[in-house]
């Protein structure tokens, strides 16, 4: 068993790991870390995934990050393009030298008298190590790699084709000219259908219930005018704020007129489809605009497959799975060769680490979010969780920087330690999401709680988080309990040129 320490511990290579590391490289350059990254490969999902038509959800001016423009003409991007880009964020940078691959954190125990969080670590030979750290950074997205969520369904195991979970594509796979049925209606199953439609014999997208989906453009057409007259960085961040306040106002417009928006797409899609296609049944759902993620389909693709009669939306319950296809309670009979579930993940709940103070097991939804980035009563741990009504990043990016002002500050004032000071006052009031989508129901006993008030209300507000994320960390000193008094230059002492400090 080897042990190795190191100041700062990012877990996680995905989109939020790589932007943490990005921002301790220019915020914190005396500070050595490393990123543990359980899997053989950067990305998170745009490596992970391998589904056709994987894209982005939302527009990449604000999944991308503030820190690199997004130069790319489409704003809406397929999974390679995206993953090329968090390549070249970390060549960029030289982080790629201080990421850690094959390395799977298993547990995390903080030690008190140590001021030090000691990770229990497997390899890629399966072998334990021991990794210490100052400060813990959680940045291994919202899922679980391992373990999506896959009910199963009455003698699926009598049905004789092939059943998949999008998660675990096969890339191998010979799909053209096949009747595909895609169980499902959310934002994976919205982008198959129209992917799978265009070789597929027929595509036929089978949901309980519907979701709202939208159209959107491809491409942005005013970034593709102000890059014609303006620097790429400028023109970035003009659309990036064009999208950051349009996408604010039509949340806020969502919820605070929810029939207004329900009706004006519904009007959308049945502008789309026509005046004969029963949009109240397969494209209305029983719930309010942004109760969920409302599913964004780039220059309407997948109505187009429905017009050109590559794929249908049936909105029924499965019976029971029959060798050639699956029976419906209706009494409808759906053939198919390929069955793909698109049926949804298993929230990951902080990296799905272990975590233990002095050997005592902390559990999440005992404690209070402290901006939604660290957990009450739990020092020098923070962790990335982006916006669920906006794109990831820019939660995570206002995370990262956060978290480098505040060691910034530990090593100004002296200290090894602090953590939020839990306020009895903000009691636990509420759901650290407030969302009605499956994923985050399965999970609301695992996630920590939001309190009645500010810094304890997880705010799903990128406008007023980019206000009081900026404030200097330094307010922490009132709102934090401060451990342990050490020498500053020993704290401050690790070499920023290599992962491990002796």
């Amino acid at each position: 068993m080897s042990s190795k320490h190191v100041a700062v511990i990012i877990i996680g290579a995905g989109l939020s790991g790589i932007g943490a590391a990005c921002h301790l490289t220019k915020h914190t350059p005396a500070k050595s870390f490393a990123v543990l990254e359980s899997r053989a490969a950067m990305g998170g999902t745009w490596d992970l995934f391998r589904y056709p038509g994987i894209r982005s959800d939302s527009d990449m001016h604000t999944l991308g990050f503030r820190f690199k423009p997004w130069i790319d003409d489409k704003s809406i991007a397929d999974g390679s393009s995206i993953l090329n880009y968090l390549n070249e964020t970390v060549d960029e940078f030289n982080i790629r030298e201080k990421i850690l691959f094959n390395h799977k954190v298993v547990s995390a125990n903080w030690v008190s008298s140590e001021s030090k969080w000691e990770l229990e670590v497997l390899d890629s030979n399966n072998s334990t190590n021991i990794i210490s750290c100052n400060f813990l950074f959680l940045c291994g997205g919202y899922y679980s790699y391992e373990k999506p969520h896959q009910p199963r369904f009455k003698s699926e195991n009598s049905f004789k084709g092939l059943i998949m979970h999008p998660q675990f594509w096969d890339e191998s796979l010979d799909y053209s000219n096949k009747n595909i049925i895609v169980i499902g209606s959310g934002a994976t199953a919205v982008t198959l259908v129209p992917a799978l439609a265009k070789t597929a014999k027929h595509v036929y997208m089978l949901q309980r219930s519907p979701s709202y989906v939208v159209s959107a453009p491809e491409e942005d057409v005013l970034n593709l005018k102000l890059k014609k007259v303006l620097p790429l960085k400028l023109a970035y961040f003009v659309t990036r704020w064009k999208n950051i306040l349009s996408t604010y106002y039509m949340f806020y417009f969502a919820r605070s007129y929810p029939e207004a928006t329900k009706t004006k797409i519904i009007n959308m899609i049945k502008d789309e489809l026509g005046d004969d296609y029963d949009v109240d049944k397969h494209f209305t759902p029983s719930y309010k605009p942004w109760d969920q993620r409302v599913c964004l389909v780039p220059d309407g693709d997948l109505f187009k497959s429905i017009n050109n009669g590559t794929s249908s939306v049936i909105t029924d319950h499965i019976d029971i799975f029959m060798e050639d296809g699956i029976l419906l309670k209706s009494g409808k009979k759906l053939n198919a060769d390929i069955v793909i579930t698109a049926t949804g993940i298993e929230l990951n709940v902080l990296s799905d680490i272990a975590i233990n103070i002095d050997g005592v097991k902390v559990e999440p939804h005992n404690h209070l979010a402290y901006k939604g980035m660290m957990l009450g009563g739990v020092p020098n741990l923070a962790f990335s969780f982006g916006y669920v009504n906006a794109s990831w990043t820019l939660r995570a990016d206002l995370t990262a920087e956060y978290v480098c002002r505040l060691i910034n500050q530990m090593d100004k004032e002296g200290v090894s330690a602090c953590m939020a000071d839990q306020d009895a006052r903000a009691e636990a009031d509420d759901n650290y999401i407030d969302f009605t989508s499956g994923y985050v129901q399965r999970a609301l006993d695992k996630l920590p709680q939001q309190g009645r008030k500010a810094p304890w209300r997880n705010y799903q507000n990128y406008l007023l988080n980019s206000t009081t994320f900026w404030w200097s960390a330094s307010v922490m000193r009132y709102r934090c309990n401060i451990l342990d008094r050490v020498n500053f230059k020993t704290y401050t002492s690790d070499s920023p040129n290599s992962c491990f400090t002796t």
